[in-house]
Protein backbone atom coordinates (compact mmCIF):
# COMPACT_ATOMS: atom_id res chain seq x y z
CA UNK A 1 0.00 0.00 0.00
CA UNK A 2 1.27 3.33 -1.33
CA UNK A 3 1.81 6.14 1.67
CA UNK A 4 -0.63 9.16 1.66
CA UNK A 5 0.71 11.73 0.05
CA UNK A 6 1.66 14.03 3.38
CA UNK A 7 3.64 11.57 5.03
CA UNK A 8 5.58 11.00 1.50
CA UNK A 9 6.27 14.45 1.52
CA UNK A 10 7.61 14.03 5.00
CA UNK A 11 9.52 11.74 4.78
CA UNK A 12 11.24 12.90 1.37
CA UNK A 13 12.46 16.22 3.87
CA UNK A 14 14.53 13.80 5.78
CA UNK A 15 17.81 14.68 5.04
CA UNK A 16 20.45 11.56 3.21
CA UNK A 17 23.02 10.07 4.91
CA UNK A 18 25.18 11.95 3.16
CA UNK A 19 23.72 15.40 4.02
CA UNK A 20 23.71 14.45 7.98
CA UNK A 21 27.62 13.53 7.39
CA UNK A 22 28.22 16.78 5.72
CA UNK A 23 27.46 18.50 8.82
CA UNK A 24 29.91 20.34 10.85
CA UNK A 25 28.44 19.73 14.30
CA UNK A 26 27.70 16.32 13.39
CA UNK A 27 31.52 16.01 12.13
CA UNK A 28 32.82 16.92 15.40
CA UNK A 29 30.49 14.37 17.15
CA UNK A 30 31.96 11.55 15.04
CA UNK A 31 35.05 12.85 15.40
CA UNK A 32 37.90 9.64 16.04
CA UNK A 33 35.16 6.63 15.07
CA UNK A 34 34.56 4.69 12.87
CA UNK A 35 33.50 6.21 9.09
CA UNK A 36 31.74 2.79 9.18
CA UNK A 37 29.91 2.53 12.92
CA UNK A 38 29.32 6.28 12.14
CA UNK A 39 27.28 5.80 8.86
CA UNK A 40 26.04 2.72 10.64
CA UNK A 41 24.13 4.77 13.42
CA UNK A 42 23.16 7.68 10.98
CA UNK A 43 21.24 4.62 8.85
CA UNK A 44 19.41 3.48 12.00
CA UNK A 45 18.64 6.91 13.27
CA UNK A 46 16.93 7.48 9.84
CA UNK A 47 15.26 4.52 10.27
CA UNK A 48 14.00 5.08 12.93
CA UNK A 49 12.76 8.43 12.26
CA UNK A 50 11.01 7.06 9.01
CA UNK A 51 9.05 4.76 10.64
CA UNK A 52 8.05 7.15 14.19
CA UNK A 53 6.66 8.89 10.95
CA UNK A 54 4.78 6.23 9.04
CA UNK A 55 3.19 4.62 12.45
CA UNK A 56 1.58 8.39 12.96
CA UNK A 57 3.52 10.05 15.60
CA UNK A 58 4.11 12.65 13.33
CA UNK A 59 1.72 12.17 10.34
CA UNK A 60 -1.05 14.26 12.11
CA UNK A 61 1.30 17.29 12.06
CA UNK A 62 2.52 16.79 8.42
CA UNK A 63 -1.16 16.19 7.28
CA UNK A 64 -2.23 19.20 8.88
CA UNK A 65 0.36 21.11 6.21
CA UNK A 66 2.69 22.09 9.84
CA UNK A 67 6.32 22.94 8.94
CA UNK A 68 8.01 19.76 9.97
CA UNK A 69 9.99 21.04 12.88
CA UNK A 70 6.10 21.30 14.18
CA UNK A 71 6.41 17.42 13.43
CA UNK A 72 9.52 16.74 14.92
CA UNK A 73 11.45 16.00 11.54
CA UNK A 74 12.89 18.88 10.65
CA UNK A 75 17.16 18.54 9.20
CA UNK A 76 18.08 20.19 12.82
CA UNK A 77 16.22 17.65 15.10
CA UNK A 78 17.36 14.99 12.60
CA UNK A 79 20.71 15.47 12.84
CA UNK A 80 20.69 16.27 16.83
CA UNK A 81 19.44 12.65 17.26
CA UNK A 82 22.23 10.84 14.90
CA UNK A 83 24.35 13.46 17.48
CA UNK A 84 23.15 11.84 20.50
CA UNK A 85 22.86 8.30 18.95
CA UNK A 86 27.13 8.88 17.99
CA UNK A 87 27.37 9.84 21.79
CA UNK A 88 25.81 6.63 22.98
CA UNK A 89 28.62 4.17 21.40
CA UNK A 90 31.22 6.20 23.20
CA UNK A 91 29.17 5.15 26.38
CA UNK A 92 28.89 1.55 27.93
CA UNK A 93 26.09 -0.03 27.56
CA UNK A 94 26.16 -1.21 31.12
CA UNK A 95 25.73 1.23 33.37
CA UNK A 96 25.90 1.22 37.40
CA UNK A 97 22.35 1.74 39.01
CA UNK A 98 20.48 2.86 42.11
CA UNK A 99 18.58 -0.10 43.34
CA UNK A 100 16.08 1.39 45.33
CA UNK A 101 13.42 -1.71 44.88
CA UNK A 102 13.72 -2.97 48.10
CA UNK A 103 14.57 -6.15 46.38
CA UNK A 104 18.30 -7.55 47.64
CA UNK A 105 19.10 -10.05 44.53
CA UNK A 106 17.75 -8.51 42.32
CA UNK A 107 17.79 -10.64 38.64
CA UNK A 108 17.96 -7.80 36.80
CA UNK A 109 20.30 -5.89 37.70
CA UNK A 110 23.08 -8.32 38.72
CA UNK A 111 22.07 -9.63 42.11
CA UNK A 112 23.58 -8.21 44.50
CA UNK A 113 26.60 -5.79 44.82
CA UNK A 114 29.99 -7.67 45.49
CA UNK A 115 31.94 -7.64 48.61
CA UNK A 116 34.87 -5.16 48.22
CA UNK A 117 37.49 -7.91 49.07
CA UNK A 118 35.80 -9.83 45.62
CA UNK A 119 36.12 -6.21 43.41
CA UNK A 120 40.03 -5.98 44.84
CA UNK A 121 40.69 -9.75 43.47
CA UNK A 122 38.77 -8.97 40.21
CA UNK A 123 41.08 -5.81 39.83
CA UNK A 124 44.29 -7.84 40.71
CA UNK A 125 43.08 -10.39 38.65
CA UNK A 126 42.41 -8.70 35.60
CA UNK A 127 45.26 -6.28 35.27
CA UNK A 128 47.38 -9.01 34.17
CA UNK A 129 48.66 -12.60 33.71
CA UNK A 130 47.71 -15.07 36.78
CA UNK A 131 48.01 -18.90 37.46
CA UNK A 132 44.32 -20.19 36.68
CA UNK A 133 44.78 -22.93 35.22
CA UNK A 134 48.85 -23.59 35.99
CA UNK A 135 50.79 -24.77 38.61
CA UNK A 136 52.94 -22.99 40.18
CA UNK A 137 54.53 -26.12 41.40
CA UNK A 138 55.30 -28.16 37.98
CA UNK A 139 54.31 -25.58 35.68
CA UNK A 140 51.90 -28.09 34.43
CA UNK A 141 47.74 -27.57 34.21
CA UNK A 142 46.29 -27.54 37.00
CA UNK A 143 42.21 -27.46 37.26
CA UNK A 144 41.06 -24.00 37.58
CA UNK A 145 38.14 -25.60 40.38
CA UNK A 146 41.14 -26.10 42.69
CA UNK A 147 41.49 -22.58 43.34
CA UNK A 148 38.34 -22.88 45.26
CA UNK A 149 37.60 -26.75 46.15
CA UNK A 150 39.68 -26.62 49.44
CA UNK A 151 37.37 -23.70 50.72
CA UNK A 152 34.47 -24.85 49.42
CA UNK A 153 35.59 -28.69 51.67
CA UNK A 154 36.55 -26.82 54.48
CA UNK A 155 32.98 -24.45 54.71
CA UNK A 156 30.92 -27.39 53.38
CA UNK A 157 32.42 -30.58 54.66
CA UNK A 158 32.35 -32.01 50.83
CA UNK A 159 35.06 -34.32 49.43
CA UNK A 160 35.54 -32.46 46.14
CA UNK A 161 33.67 -29.30 44.41
CA UNK A 162 33.73 -28.04 40.95
CA UNK A 163 32.28 -24.47 39.52
CA UNK A 164 30.62 -24.02 36.12
CA UNK A 165 28.56 -20.70 35.26
CA UNK A 166 25.09 -20.76 36.92
CA UNK A 167 23.72 -23.29 38.77
CA UNK A 168 21.15 -24.17 35.75
CA UNK A 169 24.84 -25.24 33.87
CA UNK A 170 25.61 -27.29 37.31
CA UNK A 171 21.80 -29.08 36.76
CA UNK A 172 22.61 -29.55 33.00
CA UNK A 173 26.14 -31.23 33.65
CA UNK A 174 24.94 -33.03 36.81
CA UNK A 175 22.52 -34.96 35.02
CA UNK A 176 24.94 -35.23 31.63
CA UNK A 177 27.35 -37.02 33.47
CA UNK A 178 24.88 -38.99 35.85
CA UNK A 179 21.81 -39.87 33.94
CA UNK A 180 22.00 -39.33 30.31
CA UNK A 181 19.63 -41.01 28.50
CA UNK A 182 18.34 -42.83 31.53
CA UNK A 183 15.87 -41.29 34.54
CA UNK A 184 16.11 -39.24 37.16
CA UNK A 185 12.75 -39.03 39.42
CA UNK A 186 11.77 -35.66 41.03
CA UNK A 187 8.60 -34.42 43.03
CA UNK A 188 6.00 -32.88 40.97
CA UNK A 189 5.75 -30.15 43.50
CA UNK A 190 9.63 -29.18 42.45
CA UNK A 191 9.20 -28.77 39.06
CA UNK A 192 9.40 -25.03 38.81
CA UNK A 193 9.86 -22.40 36.24
CA UNK A 194 12.90 -20.15 36.82
CA UNK A 195 14.60 -16.50 35.58
CA UNK A 196 13.48 -16.18 32.21
CA UNK A 197 11.23 -18.34 31.41
CA UNK A 198 13.58 -21.21 31.64
CA UNK A 199 11.82 -24.46 33.26
CA UNK A 200 13.60 -27.08 35.10
CA UNK A 201 11.89 -30.00 33.28
CA UNK A 202 13.44 -28.73 29.92
CA UNK A 203 16.82 -27.90 31.52
CA UNK A 204 16.80 -31.37 32.32
CA UNK A 205 15.29 -33.13 29.29
CA UNK A 206 18.18 -30.83 27.38
CA UNK A 207 20.98 -32.40 29.59
CA UNK A 208 19.52 -35.70 27.93
CA UNK A 209 17.92 -37.22 31.32
CA UNK A 210 14.45 -38.58 31.21
CA UNK A 211 11.91 -36.69 34.04
CA UNK A 212 9.92 -38.94 35.97
CA UNK A 213 7.50 -37.70 38.12
CA UNK A 214 6.19 -38.50 41.48
CA UNK A 215 3.72 -37.69 43.94
CA UNK A 216 1.35 -34.67 43.66
CA UNK A 217 1.62 -31.11 43.84
CA UNK A 218 1.41 -30.70 47.04
CA UNK A 219 2.28 -33.97 49.12
CA UNK A 220 5.71 -36.58 47.82
CA UNK A 221 6.70 -38.94 50.44
CA UNK A 222 9.76 -41.08 50.01
CA UNK A 223 7.53 -44.26 49.40
CA UNK A 224 6.48 -42.23 45.95
CA UNK A 225 10.04 -41.94 45.04
CA UNK A 226 10.66 -45.64 45.91
CA UNK A 227 7.82 -47.03 43.39
CA UNK A 228 8.80 -45.24 40.60
CA UNK A 229 12.45 -46.47 40.78
CA UNK A 230 13.44 -49.10 37.45
CA UNK A 231 15.82 -50.49 35.73
CA UNK A 232 16.57 -47.16 33.75
CA UNK A 233 16.19 -45.18 37.21
CA UNK A 234 19.74 -43.27 37.19
CA UNK A 235 18.87 -40.24 40.08
CA UNK A 236 16.60 -39.33 42.62
CA UNK A 237 16.68 -35.31 43.06
CA UNK A 238 15.46 -32.94 45.10
CA UNK A 239 15.11 -28.78 43.83
CA UNK A 240 14.51 -25.72 45.63
CA UNK A 241 11.56 -24.38 44.90
CA UNK A 242 12.66 -20.95 44.00
CA UNK A 243 9.89 -18.23 43.80
CA UNK A 244 6.98 -19.87 45.44
CA UNK A 245 6.03 -21.57 48.22
CA UNK A 246 3.18 -24.26 48.70
CA UNK A 247 1.69 -23.84 52.14
CA UNK A 248 -1.02 -26.07 54.12
CA UNK A 249 -1.76 -29.51 53.16
CA UNK A 250 1.67 -30.54 52.32
CA UNK A 251 4.31 -33.30 52.76
CA UNK A 252 7.75 -33.67 51.11
CA UNK A 253 10.80 -36.55 51.50
CA UNK A 254 14.12 -35.37 53.59
CA UNK A 255 17.54 -35.02 51.53
CA UNK A 256 18.18 -37.47 54.67
CA UNK A 257 15.40 -40.18 52.81
CA UNK A 258 16.05 -39.44 49.38
CA UNK A 259 19.56 -40.10 50.04
CA UNK A 260 19.52 -43.38 52.08
CA UNK A 261 17.15 -44.56 49.16
CA UNK A 262 19.34 -43.80 46.70
CA UNK A 263 22.52 -45.48 48.18
CA UNK A 264 20.02 -48.43 49.03
CA UNK A 265 19.58 -49.03 45.25
CA UNK A 266 23.35 -47.88 43.84
CA UNK A 267 21.41 -44.62 42.49
CA UNK A 268 22.46 -41.21 42.86
CA UNK A 269 21.02 -38.86 44.94
CA UNK A 270 21.51 -35.18 43.84
CA UNK A 271 20.41 -32.26 45.72
CA UNK A 272 19.87 -28.90 44.27
CA UNK A 273 19.65 -26.03 46.74
CA UNK A 274 19.31 -23.30 44.63
CA UNK A 275 20.46 -20.49 46.96
CA UNK A 276 23.58 -21.21 48.13
CA UNK A 277 23.24 -20.69 51.98
CA UNK A 278 26.35 -21.22 54.00
CA UNK A 279 25.64 -20.08 57.08
CA UNK A 280 22.05 -20.43 58.77
CA UNK A 281 19.57 -17.09 58.16
CA UNK A 282 17.13 -17.44 60.88
CA UNK A 283 19.45 -15.44 63.26
CA UNK A 284 18.32 -12.13 59.97
CA UNK A 285 14.71 -13.54 60.41
CA UNK A 286 15.10 -15.74 56.86
CA UNK A 287 13.81 -19.14 57.53
CA UNK A 288 13.81 -22.60 55.65
CA UNK A 289 16.43 -21.99 53.40
CA UNK A 290 18.72 -25.69 53.03
CA UNK A 291 22.54 -25.60 53.77
CA UNK A 292 25.13 -26.85 51.56
CA UNK A 293 26.69 -28.41 54.55
CA UNK A 294 23.53 -29.62 56.04
CA UNK A 295 22.87 -31.68 52.60
CA UNK A 296 26.09 -33.04 52.22
CA UNK A 297 25.81 -34.35 55.80
CA UNK A 298 22.69 -35.95 55.05
CA UNK A 299 24.93 -38.45 52.08
CA UNK A 300 23.55 -36.01 48.92
CA UNK A 301 26.14 -37.42 46.15
CA UNK A 302 25.76 -34.15 44.76
CA UNK A 303 24.97 -30.38 46.04
CA UNK A 304 24.21 -27.61 43.36
CA UNK A 305 23.85 -24.50 44.01
CA UNK A 306 24.35 -20.57 43.29
CA UNK A 307 27.37 -18.67 43.97
CA UNK A 308 25.46 -15.02 43.07
CA UNK A 309 22.84 -15.82 45.54
CA UNK A 310 22.29 -16.04 48.95
CA UNK A 311 26.09 -16.87 48.99
CA UNK A 312 26.46 -13.27 47.95
CA UNK A 313 29.44 -13.57 45.01
CA UNK A 314 29.86 -13.91 41.37
CA UNK A 315 27.37 -15.68 38.88
CA UNK A 316 28.73 -19.16 39.26
CA UNK A 317 26.97 -22.57 39.94
CA UNK A 318 28.71 -24.23 42.26
CA UNK A 319 29.20 -28.17 42.96
CA UNK A 320 30.16 -30.19 45.67
CA UNK A 321 29.34 -34.04 47.15
CA UNK A 322 31.24 -37.07 46.54
CA UNK A 323 34.52 -36.93 44.86
CA UNK A 324 33.42 -39.73 42.44
CA UNK A 325 30.78 -37.94 42.12
CA UNK A 326 32.01 -34.93 41.43
CA UNK A 327 35.28 -36.08 39.23
CA UNK A 328 32.44 -37.46 36.58
CA UNK A 329 30.90 -33.85 36.13
CA UNK A 330 34.38 -32.51 35.91
CA UNK A 331 35.15 -35.35 33.32
CA UNK A 332 32.22 -34.79 30.91
CA UNK A 333 32.88 -33.08 27.98
CA UNK A 334 30.46 -30.42 28.59
CA UNK A 335 32.23 -29.02 31.64
CA UNK A 336 34.75 -27.50 29.17
CA UNK A 337 31.55 -25.11 27.50
CA UNK A 338 30.61 -24.13 30.99
CA UNK A 339 33.47 -23.69 32.61
CA UNK A 340 34.17 -20.13 34.97
CA UNK A 341 36.88 -17.47 33.66
CA UNK A 342 39.66 -16.22 35.94
CA UNK A 343 37.72 -13.06 37.19
CA UNK A 344 34.36 -15.47 38.52
CA UNK A 345 37.02 -17.11 40.08
CA UNK A 346 38.95 -14.67 41.82
CA UNK A 347 35.65 -13.08 42.70
CA UNK A 348 34.14 -16.29 44.34
CA UNK A 349 37.12 -17.35 46.46
CA UNK A 350 36.96 -14.12 47.87
CA UNK A 351 34.04 -14.32 48.68
CA UNK A 352 34.26 -17.54 50.14
CA UNK A 353 37.12 -16.51 52.56
CA UNK A 354 34.96 -14.17 54.24
CA UNK A 355 33.23 -17.19 55.79
CA UNK A 356 36.17 -18.48 57.41
CA UNK A 357 35.62 -15.21 59.60
CA UNK A 358 31.73 -15.32 60.48
CA UNK A 359 32.20 -12.85 63.07
CA UNK A 360 33.06 -10.08 60.61
CA UNK A 361 30.73 -11.45 58.02
CA UNK A 362 27.27 -9.25 58.32
CA UNK A 363 30.38 -6.52 58.20
CA UNK A 364 32.16 -7.35 54.96
CA UNK A 365 29.40 -9.02 53.05
CA UNK A 366 26.73 -6.39 51.07
CA UNK A 367 24.14 -8.82 50.93
CA UNK A 368 24.41 -9.69 54.39
CA UNK A 369 25.00 -6.40 55.73
CA UNK A 370 21.02 -5.48 53.83
CA UNK A 371 19.53 -8.27 55.13
CA UNK A 372 21.06 -7.62 58.49
CA UNK A 373 20.60 -4.13 58.90
CA UNK A 374 18.05 -2.89 61.87
CA UNK A 375 14.79 -1.26 60.36
CA UNK A 376 15.61 2.07 62.48
CA UNK A 377 18.81 2.12 60.60
CA UNK A 378 17.01 2.43 57.42
CA UNK A 379 14.44 4.94 58.46
CA UNK A 380 17.44 7.49 59.12
CA UNK A 381 18.58 6.88 55.85
CA UNK A 382 15.13 7.80 54.48
CA UNK A 383 14.98 10.49 56.46
CA UNK A 384 18.38 11.63 54.76
CA UNK A 385 17.09 11.31 51.34
CA UNK A 386 13.96 13.10 52.09
CA UNK A 387 15.89 15.97 54.12
CA UNK A 388 18.05 16.30 51.09
CA UNK A 389 14.86 16.03 48.23
CA UNK A 390 12.86 18.93 49.73
CA UNK A 391 16.33 20.91 49.61
CA UNK A 392 16.36 20.15 46.54
CA UNK A 393 12.67 20.33 45.01
CA UNK A 394 10.95 22.09 47.24
CA UNK A 395 6.89 22.25 46.94
CA UNK A 396 7.05 18.36 46.23
CA UNK A 397 5.05 15.74 48.32
CA UNK A 398 7.40 13.45 50.13
CA UNK A 399 6.68 11.35 53.03
CA UNK A 400 8.60 8.16 55.17
CA UNK A 401 6.73 4.96 55.40
CA UNK A 402 6.86 1.70 56.78
CA UNK A 403 7.48 -1.07 53.68
CA UNK A 404 8.48 -4.83 53.48
CA UNK A 405 11.67 -5.34 51.18
CA UNK A 406 12.16 -9.06 50.02
CA UNK A 407 15.68 -11.30 49.66
CA UNK A 408 14.57 -12.19 45.92
CA UNK A 409 16.67 -14.13 43.39
CA UNK A 410 14.63 -17.25 44.06
CA UNK A 411 15.20 -17.22 47.70
CA UNK A 412 12.56 -17.17 50.95
CA UNK A 413 9.83 -16.28 48.44
CA UNK A 414 7.38 -15.81 51.31
CA UNK A 415 9.33 -14.06 53.77
CA UNK A 416 10.12 -10.40 54.55
CA UNK A 417 12.24 -7.73 55.58
CA UNK A 418 10.94 -4.59 57.32
CA UNK A 419 12.45 -1.54 55.67
CA UNK A 420 11.21 2.25 54.81
CA UNK A 421 10.32 3.78 51.56
CA UNK A 422 10.63 7.42 50.38
CA UNK A 423 7.06 8.18 49.09
CA UNK A 424 6.98 11.00 46.31
CA UNK A 425 2.90 12.38 45.17
CA UNK A 426 3.26 15.12 42.46
CA UNK A 427 0.05 16.49 41.05
CA UNK A 428 2.03 18.14 37.69
CA UNK A 429 4.13 14.84 36.91
CA UNK A 430 2.38 11.22 36.68
CA UNK A 431 4.39 8.76 38.78
CA UNK A 432 5.55 6.34 35.38
CA UNK A 433 6.67 9.52 33.73
CA UNK A 434 9.11 10.19 37.03
CA UNK A 435 10.15 6.36 37.11
CA UNK A 436 11.40 6.14 33.30
CA UNK A 437 13.10 9.43 33.70
CA UNK A 438 14.69 8.00 36.67
CA UNK A 439 15.41 4.83 34.60
CA UNK A 440 17.26 6.90 32.08
CA UNK A 441 18.76 9.80 34.25
CA UNK A 442 22.55 9.33 35.42
CA UNK A 443 22.36 7.61 37.53
CA UNK A 444 20.00 5.04 36.73
CA UNK A 445 17.80 4.87 38.96
CA UNK A 446 15.14 1.80 39.41
CA UNK A 447 12.37 2.57 41.70
CA UNK A 448 8.77 1.69 41.96
CA UNK A 449 4.87 2.47 41.23
CA UNK A 450 2.11 1.70 43.61
CA UNK A 451 -1.01 3.99 44.66
CA UNK A 452 0.20 6.51 41.74
CA UNK A 453 3.57 7.46 43.94
CA UNK A 454 7.53 7.03 43.11
CA UNK A 455 8.34 4.64 46.31
CA UNK A 456 12.16 4.14 47.07
CA UNK A 457 12.88 1.44 49.40
CA UNK A 458 15.33 2.54 51.40
CA UNK A 459 17.05 -1.11 52.59
CA UNK A 460 18.35 -1.37 49.23
CA UNK A 461 20.21 2.17 48.78
CA UNK A 462 23.56 2.67 50.82
CA UNK A 463 24.89 5.13 52.10
CA UNK A 464 27.25 6.38 49.79
CA UNK A 465 24.33 6.54 47.29
CA UNK A 466 21.60 8.88 49.30
CA UNK A 467 23.30 12.21 47.40
CA UNK A 468 23.37 11.17 44.25
CA UNK A 469 19.86 9.46 44.24
CA UNK A 470 18.36 13.02 45.86
CA UNK A 471 19.76 14.70 43.09
CA UNK A 472 18.57 12.19 40.48
CA UNK A 473 15.30 11.93 42.35
CA UNK A 474 14.97 16.24 41.84
CA UNK A 475 16.33 16.15 38.26
CA UNK A 476 13.38 13.82 37.09
CA UNK A 477 10.83 15.55 39.10
CA UNK A 478 12.00 18.91 37.43
CA UNK A 479 12.07 17.43 33.80
CA UNK A 480 8.83 15.92 34.21
CA UNK A 481 7.25 19.19 35.46
CA UNK A 482 8.91 21.43 32.52
CA UNK A 483 8.03 18.99 29.74
CA UNK A 484 5.53 19.36 26.90
CA UNK A 485 3.73 16.85 24.99
CA UNK A 486 5.34 17.11 22.14
CA UNK A 487 9.24 16.29 24.29
CA UNK A 488 10.66 13.94 22.06
CA UNK A 489 11.87 13.03 25.44
CA UNK A 490 9.00 12.93 27.06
Amino acid sequence: MTDPKPLQDALRQLPSVNDVLADAALQASAEGLDYNAVVHSIRATLDGVRGSIRRGVNGAAASAGNPPAQGGVSREAVIESCRENLAQLRRSALRSAINATGILIHTGMGRAPLASGAIEAIRNIAAGYCDVAVSREDGGRRKRSTIVEGLLQTLTGCEAALVVNNNAAAVMLALAAHARDDEVIVSRGQLVEIGGSFRLPEVMESAGARLREVGTTNRTRIADYENAIGESTAALMRIHPSNFDIVGFTESASIQEIADLAHSRDLIAIDDIGSGALIDFSAWRLEGESLASESVAAGADLVLFSGDKLLGGPQAGVIIGRADAVGACARHPMMRALRVDKLSLAALEATLRLYLEPAKLAAELPLLRMIAEPSEAVRRRANRLRTRVKKLAPGISIEIEKDIAHAGGGSTPSQSLASWVVAIADAKSPAEDVRRRLRLGEPAVFARVRRDRIELDIRTVADSEIEALASALAAALASAITSTPGDPKS
